[in-house]
């Protein structure tokens, strides 16, 4: 059985696609919104994730797998939310802008389009297939 497909975004000057490909892993925490941790506590191992810049470069521009389902986040000192460990599977062979996401109207109905504030969101396998296929340019 395929495993569910999630989008999750960073600031490439706080931790771009770059960083993780060298580190080979790496603990996503930091996640307070409620939704977006109910997106993580859902992920399972093996799990692909595309990986988005935001705030600069708009794009997604890799992809990584989740290594590690949810455990506590270490960064909360209250202890509400949680964290995965994501690895890098490749760097797409272009980025996808979030213009072409938004001009694709297979896209419109995308979790991070309708919920552009979430740092975590699902991916349905239609839209997975899409990004593949406007990374391929």
């Amino acid at each position: 059985m395929a495993g569910s497909h999630w989008l999750v975004k960073s600031e490439p000057n706080t931790y771009g696609f770059a960083q993780l490909e060298k580190d080979g892993r790496t603990v996503w925490d930091g996640v307070r919104n409620n939704a977006a941790a109910l997106h993580l506590k859902a992920m399972a191992e093996g799990d692909e994730v595309l990986f988005y810049h935001s705030q600069e470069g708009l794009a997604v521009v890799g992809i990584a797998k989740v290594v590690r389902t949810a455990f506590p986040d270490e960064s909360d000192p209250a202890g509400r939310f949680v964290a995965v460990e994501l690895a890098p599977v490749r760097e797409l062979k272009r980025p996808v802008t979030l213009a072409e996401m938004k001009a694709e109207p297979t896209l419109a109905e995308m979790a991070m389009i309708r919920q552009s504030r979430l740092s975590v969101s699902p991916v349905t396998d239609g839209e997975w297939a899409t990004i593949l296929r406007l990374a391929e340019g």
